[in-house]
């Protein structure tokens, strides 16, 4: 596993989706300049929210980002567990890479694991995989085709891993990965009764 400064990472990210057939977009601003639902970006779909629900179109059909999020309130509010855990924060970059109708979960899976393993040099054994529990198809995905350690492999409910934009709009089941620090760190894997602690990131 590589050491990296937060500079070097966030730019292997960007080359490694560049290469990848991905339009590097720029952050956008952290105060949206056409959404009056949001005070501040939140996330790195808020720039693409038009394209996700049919009113606007880009010239690229995959997009790779770096985008400044501040989480102090609303749906996706931080705020309450920042200086509580070791991963939660009001500011930060979110790194995303997005499909708008070019590729679907087998290659978006494909290419954040090859991104981690091959690019980064995680090593699978510290690796832990969620899926929504109803979601057979990345499961799929993950244990065959991946080939997934199956002991390292959590289904999820709603809450963590069926993502949503708002009440309404678009949402769909979603995978995370999470890291595995050691057993010297307290904390259980997703899904377990200890899956708080800061030992899975």
């Amino acid at each position: 596993m590589k050491f990296m400064t937060t500079n070097e990472l966030r730019q292997a990210f960007l080359e490694f989706f560049g290469e990848r057939g991905h339009e590097l977009v720029p952050s956008s601003p952290l105060v949206p300049g056409n959404d009056p639902t949001l005070l501040f970006t939140n996330s790195g779909m808020v720039q693409f929210k038009d394209v996700f629900l049919g009113l606007d179109e880009r010239k690229y059909k995959r997009a790779a980002t770096s985008q400044r999020c501040v989480r102090a309130g609303g749906k996706h509010n931080d705020l309450e567990n920042v200086g509580y855990t070791g991963r939660h924060h009001t500011f930060f970059e979110m790194l995303g890479n997005f499909s708008f109708g070019d590729y679907f979960k087998k290659e978006a899976i494909k290419l954040a694991w090859e991104f981690l393993t091959e690019d980064l040099g995680l090593p699978p054994e510290h690796l832990w995989i969620t899926v929504f529990d109803q979601d057979d198809e990345a499961a799929d995905i993950w244990l065959h085709d991946i080939k997934i350690d199956p002991d390292h492999f959590s289904r999820m409910g709603a809450e963590d891993n069926f993502w949503a934009m708002g009440d309404t709009g678009p949402c769909g089941p979603c995978s995370e990965i999470f890291y595995d620090h050691g057993p010297e760190v307290a904390g259980g894997p997703p899904g377990s009764p200890d899956e708080h602690g800061d030992r899975f990131v």
